[in-house]
C-alpha cells in the first residue's frame, strides 16, 4: 500500500512538473495591468538606424494592425478622455418622502451614475525608439475617489485589448542581427467598480 501511494504521488509530481511555469522556462501568464516598464540595454548600438525606420515598410510589416486611434509615429496632442456628466442636486430635505418628477428622477439617476462611473483615462505613452509606432495610447482607471455609495469600492481594470506593434530585436549569434518582430501590447479597455 505504501509503495502504491509513493508511485501515485510521484506520478502527480511529474505531471505537475511538465508545465512550463513549474520548470521556470517562461513566466506564468498574468492579467496585471498596467505593464511594468521594460528595462532596455542602454547601448545605442541596439537602437534601430535611420534606414530601419522607413515608415512605408514598417506599415506594410504591420499589415492591417495599425490603429491611428491608439498608435502614433510622433507624439500627438494629448487629450484627456473619460469623465462623464456631473449633476448634483441638493434641494431634497433628508428624512422626508418626496414624489419625484420625471425630470428630477432623471437628474438624480445621472448624478448617481456620475458618482459610480469608472472611466478609462487614456494618455499617450512613449515606448522608446525600439518600438514602432513609438507612441501608444494606454488606459488607466480613475482612482481619485470611491466609485460606490456608500464609499469603499474603487475603479479597477476589468477588460483589456491587445495592440500589435513592432519591437526591434537584436541577437548576437554569429554577429549582431537585428529585425522588427510583431508583439502583442495589452492596454486597459474597461474599468469596473469593485473591492
Amino acid at each position: 500500500v505504501t509503495i502504491y501511494a509513493v508511485v501515485v504521488l510521484l506520478g502527480l509530481r511529474l505531471e505537475q512538473g511538465a508545465c512550463q511555469h513549474y520548470l521556470h522556462i517562461r513566466p506564468a501568464p498574468s492579467d496585471n495591468l498596467p505593464l511594468v516598464d521594460l528595462i532596455e540595454h542602454p547601448d545605442p548600438i541596439f537602437d534601430p538606424k535611420e534606414k530601419d525606420l522607413n515608415e512605408t515598410l514598417l506599415r506594410n510589416l504591420m499589415g492591417g494592425h495599425f490603429d491611428p486611434n491608439f498608435m502614433a509615429v510622433s507624439l500627438p496632442e494629448d487629450r484627456l478622455r473619460g469623465g462623464g456628466p456631473r449633476y448634483f442636486y441638493d434641494g431634497l430635505q433628508p428624512g422626508k418622502k418626496h414624489r419625484l418628477s420625471k425630470k428630477l428622477r432623471r437628474k438624480l439617476q445621472m448624478w448617481l451614475w456620475s458618482q459610480t462611473f469608472c472611466p478609462v483615462l487614456y494618455t499617450w505613452n512613449d515606448l522608446g525608439s525600439r518600438f514602432w509606432p513609438r507612441y501608444v495610447k494606454v488606459g488607466s482607471c480613475y482612482s481619485k475617489r470611491s466609485c460606490s455609495v456608500p464609499e469603499g469600492m474603487v475603479c479597477k481594470p476589468a477588460k483589456s485589448v491587445h495592440l500589435t506593434i513592432l519591437r526591434w530585436r537584436c541577437q548576437r549569434r554569429g554577429g549582431q542581427r537585428c529585425t522588427w518582430i510583431p508583439i502583442q501590447y495589452p492596454i486597459i479597455s474597461e474599468c469596473k467598480c469593485s473591492c
